[in-house]
């Protein structure tokens, strides 16, 4: 069924929850003790997990047992002639270009975008993002290098890519890659001089989600507040939300209803903290309009966990999410965020959670 399995990176380790009549089962499924940045579980084809091993680089592993084993495979990494004094040192994320194609897409830190074709196997980076002049404008937010983070594939048309750069905007191909545009506008940084605070490169969205059945809806979570496009992505109008709602990391959309939309707000960019120790869901049902606060299972004030970008996922069904904190909390929702319930506390600090893809008979 969808959602009946959910898998968790973790910085010590990749787990599976798996849901049984009894309630959920949690199991380590491989590199305990490894910090894995991301996964992805590629529709017929293996589960991908990737690591950060500082001193011993970036790492990715592809299993196709479910995790009982595991193997090593090649890396995005930058080709020598890119920049000779930076590596690739955070996969941010990993998605399917067209569902059991074997294309994937994989952004990096530094902001770099690699492809490909063989479900994982090997990697190529694209080049006519790299080269844009524009890049050049980017920069780090948390980290020391910008980095692409999220990358939304159009289900109808896999030669369209969207994808959001921390700090560099928002960034389309129509041509599965060869040329790209930048489509941020409307986005606003107000702690940027007002002469450049709406200049589309220097934006900084959080997270990027589209609805899988109207493309033309996408939502953001910005580094200073909530952005909703109408148009694909094309321009970007605000959305007021209850406080606190300036500041967050993650986003999920319902994949039928372009409307639906949840959000995990945190007090500031220098306070990432729940606002006054109330860790709370926001899920809008009219596209913004107006907000429902949800805490209900969740822990009461004062708590302080932190939900990353990748971190807060929703089923094929739009019924069933998943969040996880930085403080290796764990809860799954089976009434679209209303009510919620604690899978583990006891889980390592939380850098993704991910419905596998729903496979077809």
């Amino acid at each position: 069924m969808p959602g009946d399995l959910l898998h968790i990176a973790t910085r010590k380790g990749l787990f599976a929850a798996q849901r049984q009549r009894s309630g959920w089962s949690l199991s380590l499924i491989g590199f305990a003790g490894d910090p894995v940045t991301q996964v992805l579980q590629v529709a017929g084809g293996p589960l991908l997990a990737a690591l950060r091993l500082g001193h011993f680089g970036t790492k990715l592993h592809a299993s196709v047992d479910g995790g009982r084993s595991w193997r090593e495979v090649a890396a995005p990494a930058l080709p020598a002639e890119a920049e000779s004094d930076l590596a690739v040192d955070l996969i941010w994320c990993l998605e399917e270009a067209g569902t059991g194609s074997g294309h994937l897409w994989a952004g990096t830190i530094p902001g770099a975008l690699f492809r490909s074709n063989d479900a994982g196997e090997t990697w190529t980076m694209n080049r006519a993002l790299w080269q844009r002049d524009e890049r050049q404008a980017w920069w780090g937010g948390g980290y020391d290098q910008p980095g692409i983070h999220s990358i939304c594939v159009d289900p109808n048309d896999a030669d369209h890519v969207t994808l959001a750069v921390s700090v560099g905007g928002i960034w389309q191909t129509s041509d599965g890659g060869d040329t790209w545009r930048l489509t941020a506008d409307g986005l606003v940084a107000d702690y940027l001089p007002p002469a450049i605070a709406d200049d589309p490169k220097q934006q900084d969205p959080h997270r990027l989600v589209a609805c899988p059945s109207d493309r033309r809806r996408l939502w953001t979570q910005h580094h200073c507040g909530i952005w909703r496009s109408d148009d694909a992505g094309e321009t970007w109008q605000a959305i007021t939300a209850p406080a606190p709602s300036r500041f967050g990391f993650a986003v999920a959309v319902h994949p039928c209803d372009p409307d639906t939309a949840w959000f995990v707000p945190a007090a500031s960019d220098v306070k990432r903290i729940p606002a006054d120790g109330r860790f709370v869901v926001l899920r809008t049902r009219d596209g913004g309009a107006s907000f429902d606060v949800l805490d209900r299972g969740l822990p009461k004030a004062p708590a302080y966990d932190l939900v990353y970008r990748h971190a807060l996922d929703i089923d094929a069904s739009g019924d069933r999410l998943a969040m996880g904190s930085t403080t290796g909390a764990l809860w799954v929702s089976d009434d679209s965020g209303d009510t919620w319930d604690l899978i583990s506390a006891h889980l390592p600090p939380i850098a993704a959670v991910r419905f596998p893809p729903v496979q077809s008979p």
